[in-house]
């Protein structure tokens, strides 16, 4: 199969741990011939479908030096996206406008065509922070607002809460306060921008301490095992872009019905993968841009989730 990868420059990812490369290499394995760009390189013409200006790659096994492609730039080659057979959105967040943009270009892609995971539709329709609030049975307390006495009412009820921008990635923008309030003015200031924008507040849970859970659902079934991200050190936030530790570990019974109770949802919606977040028996965020996770789960557990993950692409293409 032709795969055409969207994604951020080839030349930053960190191979070792990179979900989209273990998918590219895996791919690779099994004989699909793979293609990659950004988005900027996508456009669309009246008269014309479609089409990313791409490089045909092939993988080199080496670290560092790990792709030799075909075409350099400006000399990409114009590919409709309807003649591949398949398109993997994976740029990373932020959901910004020109992210959005991208969602319309591959939907109309999708009009003419194309097979595009995960869908464009659900990845608009379940931004990552706020999709949580369709499922209240599985999320602690949680306030959405841009109202700063709401966010004080709501400390002052819970005592100790987390607040955070809607369009974070990697733990940026979080913030902690305690029981004594302090600087929770200042942060409310920060955060919504004197009223003009929507943040989240959630009750801190102490759980955060054993790790905030990557699990990850494939074609709506749970991957065995989790993502556990935990803080180090005064740290609060277990991201590891932020220096959590990643350590994985079987799913808990609670993951497990979280992921059952989400995944085929998902799943009927067009989304191939997920990655849910969860602390201690709560959801707090549901990612669908370019889920992570694939190799530390692998080299830690030997569960081959890119495996899994080109099962699922295969199997719905078929």
């Amino acid at each position: 199969m032709d795969l055409l990868f969207i994604a951020d420059p080839l030349e930053s990812f960190k191979t070792y741990k990179d979900s989209t490369y273990a998918m590219m290499r895996e791919a690779a394995a099994r004989g699909h011939r793979l293609m990659a760009c950004g988005p900027q390189d996508v456009r669309w013409q009246r008269g014309e479908p479609v089409t990313a200006f791409v490089r045909d790659i092939t993988l080199t096994g080496d670290a560092h030096d790990w792709f030799r492609a075909a075409q350099q730039a400006p000399d990409e080659r114009p590919q409709p996206l309807n003649g591949v057979h398949a398109v993997l959105m994976r740029k990373d967040p932020p959901f910004d406008s020109e992210y959005f943009y991208a969602t319309h270009l591959l939907q109309q892609a999708e009009r003419e065509g194309a097979r595009v995971f995960n869908k464009p539709a659900a990845l608009r329709d379940h931004p990552e922070k706020l999709a949580i609030l369709e499922f209240p049975q599985c999320i602690g307390p949680t306030l959405v607002t841009r109202d700063a006495a709401d966010v004080k009412r709501f400390h002052a009820e819970h005592h100790d809460i987390i607040l955070k921008p809607l369009d974070g990635m990697g733990g940026m923008g979080i913030f902690r306060v305690g029981p004594d309030g302090m600087n929770l003015g200042s942060i409310i200031e920060t955060l919504n921008r004197g009223g003009a924008t929507t943040l989240m507040v959630q009750k801190y849970l102490p759980e955060i301490t054993q790790g905030d859970k990557r699990v990850l659902v494939i074609g709506g079934e749970p991957v065995p095992f989790c993502l556990a991200r935990i803080p180090q050190g005064s740290e609060i936030r277990g991201n590891l872009a932020v220096g959590g530790k990643g350590v994985a570990q079987p799913l808990s019974a609670r993951d497990r019905e979280i992921a059952s109770t989400l995944g085929p949802i998902l799943a009927a919606r067009g989304l191939l993968l997920v990655g849910l977040d969860i602390i201690g028996d709560c959801l707090t965020e549901i990612n669908v841009t370019s889920p992570t996770g694939f190799a530390e789960i692998a080299a830690q557990t030997g569960f081959d989730v890119a495996g899994r993950f080109i099962d699922a692409l295969e199997s719905a293409l078929a």
